[in-house]
């Protein structure tokens, strides 16, 4: 999901209001209200507009893959044959189905980094034949199995006053 958004001006309330709701976005307007020292409809209103400018993109809940039986992680770099515009635009959205946790598309030896979960290296083989040998625009692909995920999260550090 690539984003060609303008940026939007933020000013304190808003960065404090984004830091609360990277943390829980479930948290009741009252309880944001005082947090950030607003009213609850002056904050209802910032977060609306937020989120109609697409600076909060969506509110989800984040799922531990263990608890669901995804016990792999793994770090995926592929290369493409062909970096044409549309063979790469296909590629991109070849490489965006529900299996795949994060795709980006990168710079260096790699045209992209995936990030996904699987319950068992016979899934990820499956997996693999389907979405990266059938495909004819991968060149290569180099699979790497995360050992310990250290430190997951999509939070964006904000800087208030």
């Amino acid at each position: 999901m690539t984003s060609h958004l303008s940026p939007v001006t933020l000013d304190d309330f808003d960065r404090q209001l984004l830091l609360a709701v990277q943390q829980d976005n479930r948290m009741p307007l009252r309880l944001l209200a005082e947090k950030v020292h607003l009213s609850t409809a002056a904050v209802q209103r910032r977060i609306r507009r937020m989120e109609e400018a697409g600076v909060i993109s969506s509110n989800v809940a984040v799922v531990s893959p263990p608890s669901v039986g995804k016990v792999i992680t793994l770090l995926v770099e592929v290369q493409a044959e062909r970096t044409q515009t549309a063979d790469l635009d296909e590629l991109k959205k070849s490489l965006s189905g529900p299996e795949v946790q994060q795709c980006y598309y990168v710079t260096g030896e790699a045209d992209f980094m995936l990030v996904m979960t699987v319950d068992s290296m016979t899934e990820y083989e499956a997996l693999a034949r389907h979405m990266f040998y059938d495909n004819k625009n991968i060149k290569s692909f180099r699979t790497i199995v995360v050992m310990d995920r250290v430190k997951v999260g999509l939070t964006v550090p904000l800087v208030t006053a």
